[in-house]
């Protein structure tokens, strides 16, 4: 993921934040930014997840204010989701990883080395998409 940022010329600092583990925010000249608090990260995984969230309201322009209204965040958090599943678990290699019987919930997170809450949120985005059934 910090490939990612850095050949998008997106800067990613440590810092210590104190109500969330990780933000991001883009300038006035369209240049994105993403903080992140490696004593609010707790794991080398959450470390990932974390910056791939960002790096999705980065790469998609998804950011709001504190003004925004519930409908829009929750549009926003869900492109900058839908983009990190994207990056992480891309649906040929969930589908293969199907074909060999892996289909347990905690067996295709521990596969993609992402937690089960990013799992669900990954199988969520794919049948929204219409590429998975219940």
């Amino acid at each position: 993921m910090y490939e990612t940022a850095y050949l998008n010329d997106i800067v990613v600092d440590c810092v210590k934040l104190h109500k969330t583990a990780s933000l991001s925010l883009m300038d006035d000249d369209g240049d994105c930014f993403i903080a992140l608090d490696p004593y609010r990260l707790g794991s080398e995984q959450n470390e990932v997840l974390q910056i791939a969230h960002e790096l999705g309201h980065c790469m998609t322009g998804s950011f709001y204010n504190r003004y925004s209204s519930l409908n829009c965040i929750s549009q926003k958090e869900y492109r900058a989701d839908k983009w990190a599943v994207h990056k992480l678990i891309p649906f040929s290699e969930l589908q293969r990883a199907f074909s060999e019987g892996v289909v347990d919930r905690w067996e295709l997170a521990e596969r993609f080395a992402v937690t089960e809450a990013f799992m669900e949120t990954a199988l969520h985005v794919y049948r929204r998409e219409g590429l998975l059934r219940d």
